[in-house]
């Protein structure tokens, strides 16, 4: 089903720090359905060049779809963005003037009841970026204890009843098999007197386990040490997350790259590496306004951090 609903999060504030011109070499490393993407193609012309990858090949699928029309020149790569500064070695692809990188889960994702992400609807507990790599989160749950479980919950999902959720989905083993079974599991956790009106019982939980069945915090600091490395000197970076651990991994990297010791508290002598390579344009993280959180709601747990390459 093809889907060009999509509304990218924050996109004047994205395209204000990456200031795309006509002729800029552009990553996408978070591809999605291409919203960014769009804007950034139509930016930079048909001298530019826009490089998008994803670790899912349905979205690159759709992506090339939605972006075909895109005056500038574009390649595509099915790749985990982790992975991408190799890739990009391997293409030979110029330094680029932009790179963007998008953290969150796609709306399409949130939208297909048979990709395991939606509690609203009922599907397979999937909820694999890379529907061809790794286990569901049926099996991960299967094989996983109570105390692991809640540990999950607990550091992924933020929730107060972690060790009560864990236990339900514990005492359902081998029959946790659908979205719906998970949201049952969680609703017998949750008191109804201490439900959240914002949001949803089931969210933390949902955003926990997909969190770990697809390792998104595992590697995130070195990965965006290793993009920035890959920007032409004025080179700008932005990198939207949705998570506080994603956003603190990514202010862990741009620290380290404008110069800032970011050796644990009480270090002696410091080890991290420390080099004047990045200018942090974001002391703190951009946020949505609160228009744009009433108009698309998905966006309102957002952080936009973005830096500057500053050093050859």
């Amino acid at each position: 089903m093809t889907n060009f609903g999509h509304e990218p999060v924050m996109p004047k504030e994205v395209m204000d720090f990456l200031h795309p011109s006509p002729g800029d070499t552009v990553i996408d490393a978070t591809l999605g359905l291409g919203g960014h993407a769009d804007l950034l193609g139509k930016a930079i012309g048909p001298t530019g060049m826009i490089l998008g990858a994803d670790w899912d090949e349905e979205m690159l699928k759709r992506a090339k779809e939605r972006l075909s029309a895109l005056p500038c020149r574009m390649q595509f790569v099915h790749c985990d963005f982790r992975h991408l500064p190799e890739e990009l070695g391997n293409f030979g692809y110029p330094l680029a003037d932009c790179i963007l990188l998008d953290l969150g889960v796609s709306s399409a994702h949130l939208d297909e009841a048979e990709r395991g992400f939606a509690f609203r609807m009922d599907g397979p507990l999937d909820m694999r970026m890379d529907r061809g790599k790794g286990e569901t989160a049926e099996e991960m749950l299967a094989r996983m204890d109570e105390r692991e479980m809640e540990r999950i919950i607990k550091e992924f999902g933020e929730d107060r009843w972690a060790k009560a959720i864990a236990k339900q989905i514990a005492a359902r083993r081998g029959r946790m098999r659908t979205t719906k079974d998970l949201v049952e599991a969680v609703a017998a956790a949750v008191p109804l007197g201490a439900r959240e009106k914002r949001i949803h019982f089931a969210t933390r939980t949902f955003q926990a386990i997909r969190i770990a069945v697809n390792r998104e915090i595992e590697g995130l600091s070195g990965a965006v040490e290793k993009l920035a490395r890959t920007l032409k000197l004025g080179g700008r970076m932005v990198v939207l997350s949705y998570h506080s651990l994603e956003d603190r991994e990514v202010k862990h990297a741009f620290q380290k790259l404008s110069g800032k010791c970011v050796c644990p508290r009480g270090t002696l002598e410091c080890r991290c590496g420390k080099e004047r390579f990045l200018k942090v344009l974001t002391p703190k993280p951009v946020t949505p306004s609160k228009e744009e959180i009433e108009r698309n709601p998905r966006s309102r747990s957002a952080k936009l951090r973005a830096a500057e390459r500053i050093a050859a």
